[in-house]
């Protein structure tokens, strides 16, 4: 990984835990969040494209590794827009998620790790596209990315390219995010299924509670027949434009219906989150001063505090 931006991962971090967040603050550090058992599995789906999930995805999950997480995202996306915006080549992608969901290769074997210390990736590859025709005539076909990561050990893969990245991967994964495609194919129900909750961007334009709502049914249904722990881990509010006054007005129906469930952190337009894919690294990494990097630090802390209290209260 090259210096500098080991020294932006670094940056990001200190900016991270200088977050100011105040609701259910105990008087510790709100990014210091206490390691579980097992892996949160989130999933961030919206069957709308344009909303920022990959983007959620890749920058909420440097966030949460520059604080000292590790963080595997499984890229779901036939795309592969999560891949190539942490800088994943085609060469790096031998093994993939569609590998994976066909069971030609174990979880484990598919990770390949990122410029960002404690972040890994699943990567994904066009072959998805005939993974749903693959699958359809094979028995539990909606669980198995839930059965693959039930088989992952918690630390993934040994790798002893160097002192720093074996130690690295001797600690267990915290958070397993899930990049989902714009729509609601067995892919996305593969997620849903082997998720413990689901985290959906949501873009501030007119359609937007519409296609909530389409979601919500289908996460409804899933919850009943396939995984009956599911839950709505929180609504991210995206590409938010304050001289807009629809965006202003979209907001406040959406918390008005949804109330606590939508994030109060809000995900600004910006250009420099635009801008980082091309260069194959997150947001946080590209310009961790922006304010679209500020706002995915602000999320971070924020679903932490929300994952402390689902803890306190299943405890």
């Amino acid at each position: 990984m090259e210096q500098t931006d080991k020294t932006l991962v670094a940056d990001a971090a200190k900016a991270a835990a200088s977050v100011p967040f105040t609701q259910g603050t105990t008087g510790s550090n709100p990014l210091d969040a206490p390691s579980t058992d097992r892996p949160r599995i989130l999933v961030v789906a919206n069957q709308k494209g344009g909303v920022g999930k990959t983007t959620t995805a890749i920058n909420l999950g440097t966030a949460l590794a520059a604080v000292g997480e590790r963080v595997l995202i499984v890229d779901l996306d036939p795309q592969g827009n999560a891949s190539t915006g942490l800088g994943i080549t085609t060469a790096e992608r031998k093994v993939s998620a569609y590998d994976v969901l066909i069971g030609a290769a174990l979880i484990e074997d598919a990770v390949v790790p990122t410029k960002v210390p404690g972040l890994d990736i699943v990567p994904s590859t066009m072959d998805l596209l005939g993974a749903e025709l693959e699958l359809a005539t094979v028995q539990r076909r909606s669980h198995r990315l839930r059965d693959a990561l039930a088989r992952m050990p918690r630390h993934g893969k040994q790798r002893e390219t160097s002192e720093a990245e074996k130690a690295m991967t001797l600690r267990p994964y915290s958070y397993l995010l899930i990049d989902c495609p714009p729509s609601l194919n067995l892919l996305t129900i593969n997620a849903m299924t082997a998720a413990d909750a689901i985290l959906v961007p949501l873009q501030c334009e007119f359609f937007a509670l519409e296609g909530l709502s389409q979601l919500l049914r289908t996460v409804e249904r899933v919850k009943t027949s396939l995984n009956p722990r599911l839950d709505i881990q929180g609504i991210v509010l995206t590409m938010f434009d304050q001289r807009n006054k629809l965006s202003d007005q979209v907001a406040s129906d959406v918390r008005t219906h949804l109330g606590d469930k939508v994030y109060r952190t809000v995900i600004p337009r910006n250009v420099r989150i635009s801008e980082a894919p091309s260069y194959g690294k997150p947001a946080l990494v590209y310009d961790h001063r922006c304010a679209g990097s500020k706002a995915y630090m602000r999320l971070a802390a924020e679903m932490i505090q929300r994952e402390r209290a689902i803890r306190r209260s299943a405890a």
